[in-house]
């Protein structure tokens, strides 16, 4: 199939989802109006529109995972990745837009709250991509019905917003690869591009603290700080005990990943130790 015919049929299912859950609202008012005004019957309708817009609703948030995992990205973002990064071949820039999803679906699971960009490489995707402008903006519409504007690639500091923002960009991507976020076996691909395709300033994340005690003088920290409200490197502004929020609001998301989350070659460095480099 025509991947420019399968995005646009996304969009129009998802449009179509969007129009039935704004429309479930004003069809039971019109029941309650038109019908029977006893208070069984009120509440049958109620508990009936209710229940359908919850079931629209998780159809909607469904389709947009699928749509993230396999819609069309503009192909002009491999070249575009490889003159920033002559290192990487078209495999390594294909892998590369595969960290760039799993950091879009990162930001739709949070319910659409503000993430943080942890990789280097993912960001120059990120920003060629938001330079197409009109391409953008329908690519978000339909992912997450509205703009998700750039910020750029950091690790923990002192500010508790951009903190939060990459706990939820880290506790995501590791349940989309089913990954333990407070005890990794492994880094979601997201966390491993960097260090993977040698990255000048990038992100650096290795697979155990052990490792970090091993490198005293090196860029490198413990990336369990995402969930460490004790950290006294600075990064424990911020609500770490629950990844900015993120554990109170998995319970209704249905846990780990739905089908296209691994990460074929990028992980590697499992762990959960984190680094970053300065540019």
């Amino acid at each position: 199939m025509d991947l420019d015919f399968l995005q646009l049929n996304f969009r129009r299912r998802i449009g179509a989802l969007m129009w039935a859950r704004r429309a479930v609202p004003l069809v039971a008012l019109s029941a309650v109006f038109l019908g029977s005004r006893r208070w069984g019957s009120v509440v049958a309708v109620i508990v009936v529109a209710l229940l359908f817009s919850a079931v629209l609703k998780f159809l909607e948030t469904s389709l947009r995972r699928q749509f993230i995992r396999e819609a069309r990205l503009p192909p002009f973002l491999i070249g575009k990745l490889r003159e920033a990064h002559p290192q990487l071949s078209r495999r390594d820039a294909e892998l590369v837009l595969r960290g760039l999803r799993q950091f879009f679906m990162s930001h739709l699971r949070s319910d659409r709250k503000f993430v943080a960009m942890p990789s280097k490489v993912v960001d120059t995707a990120w920003h060629e991509f938001i330079l197409h402008t009109q391409g953008y903006q329908n690519w978000c519409k339909a992912a997450f019905g509205a703009m998700l504007h750039h910020s750029p690639a950091e690790v923990l500091g002192k500010d508790a917003r951009r903190n939060d923002g990459l706990r939820r960009t880290w506790y995501w991507a590791c349940k989309e690869e089913s990954i333990d976020p407070r005890k990794p076996a492994r880094l979601p691909l997201l966390f491993a591009l960097d260090i993977k395709f040698a990255i000048a300033g990038g992100f650096h994340y290795v697979p155990d603290c052990r490792a970090v005690e091993r490198h005293i003088g090196s860029d490198a920290q413990c990336g369990t700080s995402f969930g460490d409200s004790s950290s006294s490197d600075g990064g424990s502004a911020g609500d770490a005990d629950g990844f900015g929020g993120s554990e109170s609001s998995s319970s209704g998301d249905g846990g780990s990943s739905d089908g296209g989350g691994s990460s074929d070659g990028g992980g590697g460095c499992g762990g959960g130790c984190g680094g970053g480099g300065g540019d």
